[in-house]
Order: C-alpha cells, then structure tokens, then sequence
C-alpha cells in the first residue's frame, strides 16, 4: 500500500506529525511520500517509511504549473491514501484530478474523509486523520530510530569523561531563559555532581544532527519546542522552559517549567526541576 501526505507547515509542524504517519505505515503496512517544502527534507528521511520527499513550496504561493506538476506526480503512483494537511481550493482541485481514492482532511471538498481534531497534545490529536482508515494512534510511544552512524558521530562530538550527559538547547529567541543562567548552570551542578557533562546544541544544527545530539544525551533541558519534542521521542529526561499542555505529553521524565516570562527563572528553579 502506499500513502501520500501533503504536509505544509513549519519544520515543528513536520515534526508533529512523525508518529501518526508512522503509524499509518506500520498499521497500513504502508511505502509513504510526503510533499512538503525543500527545507523539510532532512526531517523526512529519519523515518524509514518515507520512500520519496517530494519538494513543494505550499508558503510560497505555489503558482498553476506547480500544482500541475504535483498533480503528474502523485497520479503516476497507485496512491491508496492521502492525509492532507494543505487546505484552500487549489489542494483539493488537485486531489479532485488525483486517482486516489482515500482523501483524509480537515476540510476541502476534494476530502472524502473527514478528520475531526480535537484538543490535547497535537502529535496524538493527529488521530484524527488515521481513524477513518482504521490505524490507531499512541503517540507517546513513538520513539525515533536513527543510523548508527549518526548516533556515533554524536557521541564523537561529546565532552570526554564517563559521567552523565546534560544537553542544553536554548531557544535563542527574545525573551529566551538569560545566556548567564544557561552558562552557570552546568557548574552549580557540578558542584553537587563532579563527573557531569555537558553540551550546548547549536541553534543551526541541520535536524538529523539535532535528533542524534539529543538521542546520545542522559538529561535534556531546553527552551526550545523542536529540541523538547525530539527528547520525547528519544524517551529522555526532560526539563522544558515554556513549554505549554499541548506541547508534550503527560510523562513522569517530562517536567515543564511553563512560565511566560522565563527571565523569571532562576537556577535553583531548573536545578529543582533536574532533580537537585
């Protein structure tokens, strides 16, 4: 069987919508495509189900010839199925011209499904869209599977020494937890940990990098909502700054500090929140 998603959105958005295509694959026993913008593409590939990427700039006001050009390449393949997260009446006039016979969104006349999303945290709402074709979703128990190689270069990359990991992955937007915090947390906690590491992620770390970087560490705390749900599907420790109910899971490992001004604070509040 092969299913095809039409997948606009932000790289978090993408990285949403991982363990419900997962499922679908797995349930479906399912080959997947997924059209979604050029820059997504490295997301894409750490799914093993995914067989092709199709490029598709959906926030660039795609223009008459690309919609036609999509539509040549989603009719060549025997499509069974399609989750369709783009809407406006383009979409569906290309999805109405489509062969496929299965047509999963939230609206658009093209849909011969509808998903119907409710409230909750968005990976598992995306059940919405399996459920007409009879695949459940657990979210929560998603869990990323990387090469090898990737997770070893990671490794490669770590400070030397055999003690725990803490990777620190800051947002790096206004109003972000203060750059002095940040680097004065690893040595308080020394202080009652000797043999602790520690990483600061880049900010412009390409995604499957980032997703290897996370998976090696013991402890993740971050500011960052892609970092945060990474660390979720890596089934790690985390501490996230900001994180709102929707954003993660309900999970022992998992402790939000949700507060809307983060300068607010202070160490010993992240170090309570690790555990110290």
């Amino acid at each position: 069987m092969r299913v095809l998603a039409l997948s606009p959105g932000s790289l978090q958005q993408q990285l949403e919508r991982l363990p419900a295509l997962a499922a679908a694959a797995d349930q479906l026993e399912a080959s997947l495509q997924v059209a979604c913008d050029p820059s997504h593409r490295g997301l894409w590939t750490m799914l093993p189900a995914v067989k092709k990427v199709i490029p598709f700039p959906f926030e660039a006001d795609p223009n008459l010839s690309d919609w036609a050009n999509l539509l040549g390449l989603v009719r060549e393949p025997d499509f069974q199925a399609c989750l369709n997260f783009a809407t406006g009446r383009q979409v569906n006039l290309m999805l109405s011209m489509s062969h496929i016979p299965m047509r999963v969104a939230t609206e658009g006349f093209a849909s011969t499904a509808s998903a119907t999303v409710e409230s909750g945290w968005t990976p598992q709402k995306l059940e919405a869209f399996l459920s007409p074709m009879g695949v459940s979703l657990n979210a929560d128990a998603f869990r990323l599977s990387l090469p090898a190689s990737a997770m070893e270069k990671a490794r490669s990359a770590q400070p030397s020494g055999d003690g725990p990991l803490l990777l620190l992955a800051p947002g790096a937007f206004p109003g972000d937890w203060p750059q002095e915090r940040w680097a004065s947390l690893p040595e308080t906690i020394r202080n009652k940990l000797p043999q602790l590491r520690s990483l600061v992620l880049p900010t412009n770390l390409p995604v499957a990098e980032r997703a290897a970087a996370v998976a090696c560490a013991d402890v993740v705390l971050s500011s960052c909502s892609l970092t945060q749900l990474m660390a979720t599907y890596c089934g790690l420790p985390l501490v996230a700054l900001g994180a709102k109910a929707d954003q993660l899971p309900e999970r022992e490992m998992i402790r939000r500090l949700d507060r809307e001004d983060l300068s607010s604070l202070t160490v010993s509040d992240v170090m309570q929140a690790l555990g110290f």
